[in-house]
């Protein structure tokens, strides 16, 4: 038998470390703080962390504008605190995966301070340049998802340079194969620290049309925000020629064939195109490209057994060949708990309800830190916001900052939570410390001990981890599946709606799985009643 491979059906665990555990009093979190609270991260169950940008940065991303790949900015503290990290994660069998952001670079990088200078240097072709039209506006009509044109003026050069985010992150050149190769150098000096995989940032954005043709328009009923709101001038266009170009598959191969030296490490490409789940399938294909492919196609306010089951099932017949992953909540999407809230309250069954759902789909899982405690989106004021984002397209999108809050760790510390001893650089969700961890921690029924007892439960289920899925038509509010693995099949099914619902069945139910706590549903004769928010798995005939 082959042997498995270990990201197949695993629990990532996404560690925002500005926000996770500042240790040296400055209000910002660092990587000795990941090292702190190691155990905690052991406790949940999960097989992998996944730690977003801590690279040298000037932070007008917040570290996803990258002035040095290979170095840690000392925000976040040194090398030898990572080295640390990834000693301290493997002796508890956790993975560690790091961020790439490989299709653009900080304006500061050196690259690209030698880039602008003339168009005669060795780096002049390394970013994405081009001729101002004989009016002086820009070589075409593509935008940046943040605001605004994608090309910003360089007097320098006298030229325009391409960048599909903020302006201080300029759009590396891919055609110039010198670029291919220092990029892929700098993803082996993370290969070689030890880290096993990259969760790769954008990564269909890595090369441009080389024509420079413009977007096409997109009617109003046909645009709609992933990682964007509706309103953006960015969701006017279909984005044909400014990202995932045909060229980009054979990049994906080379990082591929990169990874294959290295046995156990793997890929996963973050992936938001005009259809994304067929690129997902696409840049995962053929077993030479990437292992796993990650969308914000379940990081909507589309909250339905209808909307889950259609996006689930379309990328199965589509991929397959590759893996998924899922995701409920990331660093840059309101947070789970109140986007699919059915009231104002967040509901605590539902938090439950939604690990277990999220954890029983076929693929692995991104769980984004507070998500096992059920936090909410944080209410940040005006003037605390940090995003310029949210600062740009205030107050109908409010940015990023409401799910980046610091992690609550103590509720007795009225005043950062035990995150911090300072003010900290967002300040903490009013309503997080309630909900904080030492208090969960004591409470048996609390959100926080239902994930590990899921978690713990799943952890030797073959069915769930590896298995096939197969959707049941259902009514609303109710979603269910079985899962298949050889001679296993499980059946899932989950209530999303705050009302009891009931599901008729024509299965032969051998065993009810009625050991996790928050399997609340009752089985008589052919129809299992669902409370709301209510689980049911059983082990079938």
């Amino acid at each position: 038998m082959a042997q498995k491979q270990w990201y197949k059906g695993a629990v990532i665990y996404q560690v925002y470390p500005r926000s996770f555990q500042d240790t040296n009093g400055d209000g910002i979190g660092d990587i000795k703080g990941i090292i702190d609270r190691i155990d905690y991260i052991k406790s949940l169950g999960v097989d992998a962390i996944w730690v977003s940008p801590f690279f040298k940065s000037p932070m007008k991303d917040f570290g996803y504008d990258i002035s040095d790949y290979r170095d840690i900015d000392p925000l976040f503290g040194n090398l030898d605190d990572f080295d640390e990290l990834i000693a301290q994660a493997h002796q508890r069998d956790i993975k560690i995966i790091i961020d790439q952001v490989l299709s653009h670079t900080s304006d500061q990088h050196q690259w690209f301070l030698d880039s602008r200078e003339d168009k005669t240097n060795d780096k002049s072709d390394w970013y994405v340049w081009a001729d101002a039209k004989p009016d002086g506006t820009q070589p075409n009509n593509w935008l940046s998802i943040f605001g605004g044109p994608a090309w910003q003026w360089e007097p320098r050069r006298g030229q325009y340079y391409l960048h599909n985010f903020f302006a201080e992150q300029p759009d590396l050149n891919f055609h110039n194969p010198e670029v291919r190769k220092a990029v892929l150098d700098n993803v082996e000096f993370w290969l070689k620290k030890g880290v096993d995989g990259f969760r790769l940032d954008a990564i269909n954005f890595c090369y441009h049309d080389a024509q420079l043709r413009d977007n096409p328009a997109k009617p109003p009923e046909k645009r709609q925000g992933r990682g964007f709101s509706e309103d953006n001038p960015y969701a006017f266009q279909y984005h044909y020629y400014n990202n995932t170009q045909p060229e980009n598959l054979s990049f994906m191969q080379d990082i591929r064939a990169l990874l294959n030296k290295y046995p156990g490490t793997v890929a996963l490409g973050e992936i938001s195109s005009e259809d994304s789940l067929a690129t997902m399938a696409e840049y995962t294909s053929g077993g030479d490209k990437l292992h796993m492919g990650y969308s914000f196609e379940l990081l909507t306010n589309d909250y339905s057994a209808e909307y889950i089951r259609t996006t689930v099932s379309t990328l199965e017949k589509r991929m397959t060949e590759g893996w998924p992953c899922w995701a409920f909540s990331n660093h840059d999407v309101e947070r789970v708990a109140s986007r699919w809230s059915q009231g104002e309250e967040i509901e605590p069954q539902q938090c439950k309800m939604l690990t277990a759902l999220l954890a029983s789909l076929r693929g692995s899982v991104c769980m984004y830190q507070g998500e096992e405690l059920g936090l909410g989106e944080a209410e940040v004021a005006f003037e605390d916001l940090q995003d310029p984002y949210g600062i740009t397209f205030w107050p109908n999108f409010k940015g990023r900052d409401g799910c980046r809050t610091p992690m609550p760790w103590d509720a007795a510390d009225a005043e950062q939570a035990g995150f911090s001893t300072v003010k900290p650089w967002l300040p903490l969700g009013d309503a997080h410390k309630s909900v904080a961890v030492n208090t969960q921690d004591q409470d048996k029924d609390s959100i926080l001990n239902a994930y590990r007892e899921f978690m713990a439960w799943r952890k030797d289920k073959n069915v769930l981890l590896e298995g096939d899925i197969e959707f049941i038509e259902t009514q609303e509010p109710v979603l269910a599946f079985y899962r298949t693995l050889n001679d296993t099949k499980m059946l899932c099914a989950f209530n999303l709606g705050a009302q009891s619902s009931e599901l008729t069945i024509s299965d032969t139910v051998s065993s009810q799985h009625t050991e996790i706590s928050h399997h609340t549903a009752e089985l008589n004769n052919n129809t299992v009643t669902l409370p709301g928010f209510g689980c049911f798995y059983a082990t079938l005939n």
